[in-house]
């Protein structure tokens, strides 16, 4: 898979997939997209409406590893204890990882590279209030005995790779959702959100991430 360093316009790094003609993130900003849409209005948010003492994290595509690195910080600053499991077949290699520039100080550069070299398929603690589980698999295949609380959807676009947008996936999502449970995410095409609708989720349609004019997040209705 043919990727290139790009640097958007927040200063922060993406990855160009050259072969999809496809960028990981937005354009306008790596960072500022990532922190609105999963931090923001995510994470901050369901955990002001539910005040849990652990949060579980289901992440569709572990990529640069910063919706990941975003998490393990506001872990660590907020004192939340966070299981986080990242789905990835097609990890980048420690050439991209290496250079990625979302850090500011060392301890935050080496919990970017641990997120990246830790083990697949075993839950490792990274932080003390941050345990990170890798499993290099599609969504397709991936299987759970948890239940999350919150599913990171931040698959490549529709138009790219649509199979991970089916209605399957979504009814899959659905199911692994506890009953309190959202999932969110910087898409918001028509096609999708009818699929959404249609997978049992109730829609919100948020303003976008620098500049965009939509995101959506999905809640689970029992």
């Amino acid at each position: 898979m043919p990727l290139k360093i790009i640097t958007t316009e927040d200063g922060s790094h993406s990855l160009l997939d050259e072969e999809l003609s496809e960028t990981y993130h937005s354009t306008r900003g790596a960072m500022g997209e990532s922190m609105h849409v999963f931090i923001k209005e995510g994470l901050e948010f369901w955990r002001s409406e539910h005040s849990p003492e652990e949060i579980k994290i289901l992440e569709v595509g572990l990529g640069t590893g910063l919706n990941a690195w975003l998490t393990a910080r506001y872990a660590d600053e907020n004192h939340q204890q966070i299981q986080f499991t990242s789905l990835e077949p097609f990890p980048i290699d420690s050439s991209i990882y290496e250079k990625l520039n979302y850090h500011q100080n060392e301890r935050e550069k080496d919990l970017l590279l641990r997120i990246h070299t830790s083990n697949w398929h075993e839950p490792i603690t990274l932080l003390k209030n941050f345990t990170l589980f890798k499993s290099k698999t599609k969504l397709e295949a991936f299987a759970s005995n948890d239940l999350f609380d919150l599913i990171y959807f931040d698959a490549f676009a529709p138009s790219k790779q649509p199979g991970v947008w089916s209605l399957d996936n979504l009814r899959k999502c659905y199911a692994l959702l506890d009953e309190r449970g959202i999932l969110t995410t910087y898409c918001a095409q028509g096609q999708f959100k009818r699929n959404l609708a249609d997978a049992g989720f109730q829609l919100e349609t948020l303003q976008g991430a620098m500049g965009k004019k939509e995101m959506v997040r999905g809640k689970k209705v029992m």
